[in-house]
């Protein structure tokens, strides 16, 4: 069944006796970029598991109501960038953190997780995206990690692409002055 196409998995999904042997491939068809996705604005390996499932359950729920007018991977991006973003908020609501203070929170959890094992360059790395603000932080992530084309991110955040340019410029020159901050200590 994975050798399907997602407008045949998707018709698999709409008949009764395929429909959870259609959803399961879209899970294993899907589950690791997004998780990634999701790890990527989370930080924290639980945070994104969780996170991860409420995607899944979300587009379980939505599968009877999706119409197809944009591709199976960009709705499910959309969930997955949408459930990541209320679970940040409701984490910072929880915590009463100002909007600025999540950055640092998410960056102190980066450095106790013990599923990060990455260098101290990439650490650092991580460290700068996080200092960005959120919208920022979502466009750099999804262009330099993903490479989702600006036409497709557009589709998933609902905005134009002049403005996802924009703010990807933005970040890398923000990350490049963080970079050149620490250099200069």
């Amino acid at each position: 069944m994975s050798d399907y196409s997602d407008d045949e998995l998707l018709k698999r999904f709409h008949e009764e006796g395929t429909r959870n042997d259609a959803f399961k491939t879209m899970v294993t068809r899907y589950r690791e970029r997004l998780y990634w996705h999701i790890r990527k604005m989370v930080i924290v390996h639980e945070d994104a598991d969780d996170v991860l499932q409420n995607t899944f359950l979300k587009a379980w729920k939505g599968m009877d109501t999706f119409k197809g007018e944009a591709k199976l991977y960009t709705w499910l991006y959309r969930i997955a960038t949408n459930e990541s973003i209320n679970f940040l908020n409701q984490k910072r609501n929880r915590q009463m953190l100002p909007l600025e203070d999540a950055g640092y929170i998410l960056s102190q959890s980066l450095h106790h997780d013990e599923y990060f094992t990455g260098d101290e360059l990439q650490l650092q790395l991580q460290q700068a995206i996080l200092s960005l603000p959120e919208k920022q932080r979502i466009v750099f992530n999804m262009r330099y990690f993903d490479e989702i084309p600006y036409e497709e991110m557009s589709e998933i955040l609902d905005t134009s692409v002049g403005a996802l340019k924009a703010s990807y410029h933005h970040a890398t020159h923000k990350i490049k002055e963080w970079f050149e901050s620490i250099v200069i200590q």
